[in-house]
Order: structure tokens, then C-alpha cells, then sequence
């Protein structure tokens, strides 16, 4: 049986872990040729090993944030494979607290890996996008749905990256590219998992997705012609509801906020057990 991305070309930033990994691994599966992109290179370095022995991998290690390694990729990948067919812009940070409390540095760097990243790479990635059934998938998060105290340079971030997909996939309607936005809720990684008394308590109200339940959905949103998926379902249901009327949201949101209480603490008992 012929594989769905057979010798298809994939960028994926992020990908030496959680999502960005597990979303490689599913693309190997499928025959595709993979670019994977992180600034860690000995995780990088081990996720490209594993899947060297099932497709064609060339691993990249950079800054996502610097335009010129944005170039350098682009460069690389076409001297590589000769074709860009998918660009999954995963990579992201986020440092938590409260906007006073935070470095104002920090603040700019979620900007620039959240939102400016994905934004220069799909600029410099759709002209080498000629083939057909291309895509272009922005990983975001519901946080890009509602606003999230503690969290609110990141929420922005995400709404913008979510404001970009959409306008983008205007632009684009009649051409070959599938432009799209996958808004997850917690994902079971370290990113949260490591790190559960900083993260907002609102977070923890909802259902905990895993990475291949993330990456499956990416690999559907590729082809389907939905422009966003929101995992789970009933959270994106809710966002929407809070986001066209925002005082219900803030009615609902310290009933949202002890309900994320109690499963941070039955979290934290499972992780000392």
C-alpha cells in the first residue's frame, strides 16, 4: 500500500520532543522526507537516528527566532529534496507569570518564536510550494482562543499566530496550499507536565490531550478541509462561547479555575506515586 506523503518533503520545527516528535514520527510513517528543526541537537540528534532507519531525514539545529537561520533552512531544505510540501510550525515558548513580573526579554521572545517565527517561514517557504496537495499548519492553542491570566504575552502570541493562519488561508483559497490551525488545550509533556505549579489552574479545567492525539489531527488537518481543530472539542465549544461574550466567560471562570484546583492536585499526587 502506497504510503500518503511518499517522498513528500516536511518541515517540522520543534521536533527533537512532545508534539513536534511525536508529529514526525507519524509523518515518517507515511512515507514523507523530513526537516527537523529544534535548538537542542542532542534530542534532535536522537529523534533523527530513530526515524533515519524508516525515511530520509536531514536534521537542523537553529534559532527559530533569527531570520537568518529561517533562510538557511529554507535553502537547505530545497538543496536537500528539492521540494517544500508541508511546513508545521511548532515550535514554541512560553514563560509564565504575571506581564510586571516578568523580563520584558522573555516577554519578546515568545513573540518572536510564537508568531514571528511561523509568519517569516511561511513567507519564505510558499514559493518553493509548487507541487500539489501542499499545506501549511500553525500549532497554536486554545490559549489563542481565550484569554489566559498568567499567561497573557503567550495567549497573545497564539491569537495572533490564530489571526495569521486565518487571514493566510484567505489569501490563499484558490491556490494549492492548505493553510490551517491546530488549538490544543494540555498536552501531556514535559512543557506542562514538568512545570504544574506555574501553570494557570484554568488550564487544568480541561481534558488532557496526548502528543499523538495532537499529531494525528495535524496529519487529518493537512488534507480535510477544516481550518482549525480544537482539542478537545467541548473546550473549543466553550472558547468560542467566552470570546463572543466575554462576560460569561468571567461568570464561568472561578468554576473553571477550582475544577483545574482539584486536577492539578490528583496531578501532582500521581507524579510523587
Amino acid at each position: 500500500m502506497e504510503k500518503a506523503y511518499f517522498n513528500q518533503t516536511v518541515i517540522i520545527t520543534g521536533a527533537s520532543s512532545g508534539v513536534g516528535e511525536a508529529t514526525a514520527r507519524h509523518f515518517a510513517n507515511n512515507g514523507a522526507n523530513l526537516v527537523l528543526v529544534a535548538r537542542g541537537q542532542e534530542n534532535l540528534d536522537r529523534v533523527s537516528i530513530e526515524l533515519k532507519k524508516i525515511t530520509k531525514v536531514m536534521s537542523v539545529s537553529m534559532d527559530v527566532s533569527s531570520h537568518v537561520d529561517c533562510e538557511n533552512l529554507i535553502k537547505k531544505s530545497i538543496e536537500e529534496f528539492s521540494s517544500i510540501d508541508v511546513l508545521i510550525n511548532n515550535a514554541g515558548y512560553h514563560k509564565r507569570g504575571l506581564v510586571e513580573e516578568n523580563d520584558p526579554k522573555e516577554l519578546g521572545k515568545m513573540i518572536d518564536v510564537n508568531l514571528k517565527a511561523p509568519i517569516i517561514l511561511s513567507c519564505l517557504a510558499i514559493p518553493h510550494m509548487k507541487n500539489n496537495n501542499c499545506a501549511i499548519i500553525n500549532v497554536a492553542s486554545l490559549a489563542g482562543r481565550t484569554p489566559v491570566p498568567g499567561s497573557a504575552v503567550y495567549s497573545s502570541s497564539k491569537f495572533g499566530l490564530r489571526a495569521f493562519t486565518y487571514a493566510l488561508a484567505t489569501e490563499r483559497k484558490e491556490k494549492n496550499i492548505k493553510i490551517a490551525v491546530i488549538s490544543p488545550g494540555p498536552i501531556d509533556t514535559p512543557f506542562i507536565m514538568d512545570d504544574i505549579d506555574s501553570v494557570s489552574d484554568l488550564t487544568f479545567s480541561q481534558s488532557i490531550s496526548s502528543v499523538d492525539e495532537v499529531a494525528e489531527a495535524i496529519l487529518e488537518l493537512c488534507v480535510n478541509d477544516r481550518i482549525e481543530k480544537s482539542m478537545p472539542k467541548i473546550s473549543g465549544l466553550f472558547t468560542n462561547i467566552s470570546y463572543l461574550f466575554p462576560k460569561f466567560g468571567l461568570l464561568v471562570m472561578p468554576l473553571l479555575k477550582r475544577k483545574g484546583q482539584r486536577m492539578k492536585k490528583k496531578l501532582k499526587a500521581l507524579n510523587r506515586n
